[in-house]
């Protein structure tokens, strides 16, 4: 189990970067000759990506609801994260050929994926008494305690004071 950080937390990047929602849900339950292959890739595109940092991708996380699979990436740019899925070399572009020739349009398997961008100084984060989660997982993870990190509105720049207390330890 991830180590639990008591108190307030923050992310923080100076830099514009990119939130990229990908996954799939599985439409027929019983053909899973076809969606276990499309579940089954991902795990591989992340080993690739985490050991080459040098490809974009700042942190990556799994979620599972019923028949839906998501995974929620934080990229440092659109350029490497479209360089990483065009990339023959690359397991994403081969599988999306899979794909494509195994399921396309049959309705089997449903995929998606949405991208983000964000520029510099345009997000807030708070994590409260939370293992790393999310952006802080691929950023700086930084306490708040008081002063511009106190509020969302102050994380984003702006001025207000706190609605409620800042707690203590």
């Amino acid at each position: 189990m991830s180590a639990v950080f008591p108190g307030r937390y923050t992310a923080q990047i100076d830099e514009s970067f990119v939130v990229f929602l990908i996954g799939m849900r599985i439409n027929n339950l019983l053909a899973v000759r076809k969606w276990l292959p499309v579940a089954n890739a991902m795990g591989p595109m992340i080993s690739e990506l985490m050991q080459h940092p040098e490809k974009g991708l700042m942190s990556s996380q799994f979620f599972v609801s019923w028949r839906t699979i998501l995974s929620v990436q934080y990229w440092r740019s659109f350029e490497q994260l479209e360089a990483f899925a065009r990339n023959p070399n690359d397991p994403h572009l081969p599988a999306w050929q899979r794909f494509n020739k195994a399921v396309g349009g049959s309705g089997i398997v449903g995929i998606y994926h949405e991208t983000y961008l964000v520029k510099a100084g345009q997000y807030e984060a708070i994590y409260g008494n939370m293992p790393l989660f999310g952006l802080a997982m691929g950023t700086q993870h930084q306490p708040i305690t008081t002063g511009k990190r106190q509020t969302a509105r102050r994380r984003l720049g702006g001025e207000n004071e706190p609605a409620v207390p800042f707690p203590q330890a």
